[in-house]
């Protein structure tokens, strides 16, 4: 797929949860190869707009295409064999394997941990696991218990975990909550990297790490999409400024 050819495109999306909107006639577009963050307050839409695009929840009325196929009634399995890959706010590692083993289990999702332990992986795999280390920067900590790693290790670790996999799409929520300011700027650089080669989403709070990685920002409020632009379009936005940084000062 060819840069700025649409990789998503959703349309007059609306979901309800009994008569709550959680998203109201949301239409959205995104380009292959594009680093978007999207923000708004909470109860905006954020993570229901996630469930939508990886088939856990099912829209009431509207379109969700990826690469041109529609996402309507698939399931969760079958979308991320299309090749979308969802980073969950809370690192969803394997704490009782090493950094290494996590990231060969991730390799090859039909080899389950007993193999993983036991087996010998082949040199592909090996060459494939060294450039993920390099890519997440945990060379060092490799053969180091994955309940070892500090909160932020843990989530460069599951972003390596999805990269594993190969998806077009990464979407990634929230990967800086809970993070020192070092940790916050070791995935945002990590997320840029990952970004030359991969089409990403990624729902944040933090407005200073936002800053870090923007290229292009969509806001959400109510269910719809506010605005769209740079971070400084969308800061200096009234209606931004009235319904989400404002409510941060």
């Amino acid at each position: 797929m060819l840069a700025n050819e649409p990789i998503l495109a959703i349309e007059n999306l609306t979901v309800s949860f009994d008569g709550f909107k959680a998203l109201n006639q949301l239409t959205f577009g995104m380009a292959a190869g594009e680093l978007r963050v999207i923000i708004g307050p909470n109860g905006a839409g954020k993570t229901t707009f996630l469930d939508v695009i990886t088939g856990k929840v099912q829209p009431q009325t509207g379109s969700v295409r990826f690469q041109g196929r529609d996402l309507r009634q698939r399931s969760e399995h079958a979308i991320a064999r299309l090749g979308i890959g969802r980073k969950f706010q809370t690192p969803r590692v394997y704490l009782n394997l090493t950094v290494r083993e996590n990231l060969d289990l991730a390799c090859n999702p039909r080899k389950n941990v007993f193999a993983t332990l036991f087996g010998r992986p082949s040199s592909g795999d090996k060459r494939h696991v060294v450039g993920l280390l390099e890519t997440i920067g945990l060379e060092a900590k490799a053969d180091l218990s994955a309940n070892l790693l500090s909160h932020g290790e843990k989530q460069r670790l599951e972003i390596g975990m999805l990269v594993a996999q190969s998806p077009d799409l990464l979407l990634v929520d929230e990967p800086v909550a809970g993070l020192t300011d070092e940790e916050t700027e070791n995935v945002g650089a990590l997320l840029l990297a990952l970004a030359e080669s991969h089409s990403i989403i990624v729902i944040e709070h933090d407005m200073e790490f936002v800053r870090q990685i923007a290229r292009q920002v969509t806001v959400l409020h109510q269910g719809s999409v506010l605005c769209e632009g740079t971070m400084d379009e969308v800061q200096n936005d009234p209606r931004v400024i009235e319904v989400y940084l404002g409510s941060e000062q």
